[in-house]
């Protein structure tokens, strides 16, 4: 039996018989300390499906019945990699968790809050799949589930489009159906700067004001936010901030002149790239970046981590780069958090501590090299600066492994998610969206293309996993304007994330996928999310249109 769960569960056993879900069915929640999922659980029953069920004290009823307990959970191999919070190693980060379904009710079983959060995401889906004109009828059936990776991850571009609170809550509850348990936001970039550093107002005063071509700008105060972390933190998902850096620095440059180099140089194609970096030999470089980092780690109080960015610092010395990244990993250290960065920073010394996010993947760098599109984006005169990095690339993780460092591993080849859709649209008026979004700098990726793939056995070096941390795509906003883009290039190929960052290892089989991830759409229009009706997967729906689109925030 192929349940219509995404991402798929490590073990699942069919039973005689159905539940009846429907309004006013029972949620017991025991103990007090899992209330709250279970309250999050039964608004999200109700947003996805219209189905209210209640909460109730223990009673002889059939319901649904929520608790701690860890019967047969050994059974399911636990998370290896890093986890993105502050929570200590051990039993306070299990997401294990147990399912049974019986025509007497439902049992849902954990040893976490978290794990309990995990498994009624998967009856939400159950749930929702199921249910037809106010009922659903579930199979009775045993899961035992867990997830493959601890860090299990989204990164969004809210630079180059400036994507608002109401966006940014719209991703996390997708992250949370999808057990997406990380969202990494690009916070700073050429094109602005997106959060608040009091002792330095012109970052949010000059540097917030631009995006892309004529976009709107826009920043999110300390109030904001607080309240998306707090929102995330309720769904089991951590934020993880983005000051990217030496380079991507020209929001840094237009707010304070006095740090840019003398002669920077940037093309005339709207979303071209800056060739000028930060100087780690000036005392006033260091000056803002100490500023910059008081200011922004305590603003993320759950994550562990920083991203330092590293990427890209074209132009940069060799030798510059490696003691810039060593220096600020030292700062971050001080601070009490951890160094995450693109896989440039491998270039540097690192530590243990550390975790390179690959993402350069050798098969694509040729293409990239020699795309049109990349060379409209960058002077002619500049274009061996940027063959010459990409050529470093193959060494970077093999840097970082002979360091003990860990990766986290999102590829261009399959988790870029701004990469264009290959397969055309079952709705027809999508068609016009598809060739308009996506950047062409790389090669149309297909959602089978995006599941039939393993981060271990795909990733160049890589061996085992207890030398990656996790699995997290990215989205870029190049080519994206509005929240209706975001969304059509975010969904289905979360799902595909989230299939290979929690399910077992090995390549997704395609048919089977497809058909549990077909039923998935019941929910994604439930909640009004734009998404992509590719025509490889037998949809029973097509999306329901939008009658106004979101253009900026």
């Amino acid at each position: 039996m192929s349940l219509p769960l995404i991402p798929a569960p490590a073990h699942h056993a069919p039973q005689e018989g159905t539940f009846q879900v429907r309004t006013g069915t029972p949620v017991v929640a025991e103990p007090t300390e899992i209330v709250a999922v279970a309250r999050q659980f039964i608004e999200d029953a109700r947003a996805d499906t219209g189905i209210e069920l209640e909460a109730t004290p223990p009673s002889p009823a059939p319901a649904i019945v929520v608790e701690f307990g860890d019967t047969t959970l050994d059974s399911v191999a636990p998370a290896t990699g890093a986890r993105a919070d502050r929570l200590s190693a051990g039993d306070l980060v299990d997401e294990r968790y147990g399912i049974t379904i019986t025509p007497h009710g439902v049992r849902i079983w954990a040893t976490t809050t978290e794990g309990v959060h995990r498994g009624l995401t998967s009856l939400r889906q159950l749930i929702a799949t199921h249910a037809r004109d106010g009922l659903a009828s579930l199979p009775a059936l045993t899961i035992l589930d867990g997830p493959r990776f601890a860090w299990r991850g989204l990164s969004v571009d809210v630079v180059r489009t400036f994507h608002g609170p109401d966006t940014v809550r719209r991703v996390i509850d997708m992250c949370s159906l999808h057990k997406v348990n990380v969202l990494h936001l690009h916070l700073t970039d050429d094109q602005g700067w997106r959060v608040e550093v009091p002792s330095r107002p012109e970052l949010t005063g000059i540097g917030a004001a631009g995006a892309v071509d004529d976009r709107p700008g826009g920043f999110y105060t300390r109030a904001e936010l607080s309240e998306l972390v707090a929102y995330a933190a309720a769904r089991f998902v951590t934020i993880v901030p983005e000051i990217d850096m030496p380079g991507h620095t020209g929001a840094i440059f237009r707010s304070y002149p006095e740090l840019a180099p003398a002669h920077p140089v940037t093309s005339e194609h709207s979303g071209g790239l800056a060739i000028g970096t930060l100087d780690h030999e000036r005392p006033e470089t260091w000056r803002f970046v100490e500023d910059v980092l008081d200011a922004v780690i305590p603003q993320f109080p759950q994550s562990a981590y920083l991203h330092i960015g590293g990427d890209e610092a074209f132009g940069m010395a060799d030798e510059a780069h490696a003691a810039f990244v060593e220096r600020v990993t030292e700062l971050v250290r001080a601070r009490g958090r951890r160094v995450l960065g693109w896989q440039e920073i491998a270039r540097a010394a690192l530590s243990s501590d550390e975790t390179v996010q690959y993402w350069m993947d050798t098969r694509d760098i040729d293409s990239m090299a020699n795309n049109d599109t990349l060379k409209s984006m960058v002077p002619p005169e500049y274009m061996p600066l940027i063959t010459e990095a990409l050529a470093h690339a193959e060494h970077d993780v093999p840097r970082a492994l002979a360091m003990g460092a860990t990766l986290l591993i999102s590829p261009t080849s399959r988790l870029y998610f701004d990469r264009p859709h290959a397969h055309a649209s079952l709705a027809g008026e999508q068609e016009d969206m598809r060739a308009r979004v996506g950047l062409r700098v790389y090669p149309a990726l297909s959602l089978r293309d995006g599941v039939e793939w393993d981060p271990i056995t795909d990733t160049p070096g890589i061996s085992e996993e207890s030398s990656v941390a996790g699995v997290e795509a990215a989205i870029w906003c190049e080519t994206i304007t509005n929240r209706d883009e975001l969304e059509f290039m975010l969904l289905p190929r979360l799902s595909g994330l989230a299939e290979k960052a929690w399910a077992t290892a090995g390549p997704t089989e395609w048919a089977p996928y497809a058909e549990r991830l077909a039923a998935q759409s019941a929910i994604w229009d439930a909640r009004g999310w734009n998404w992509f009706a590719s025509d490889e997967v037998p949809w029973q729906r097509t999306p329901t249109p939008n009658p106004t689109t979101e253009k900026a925030q």
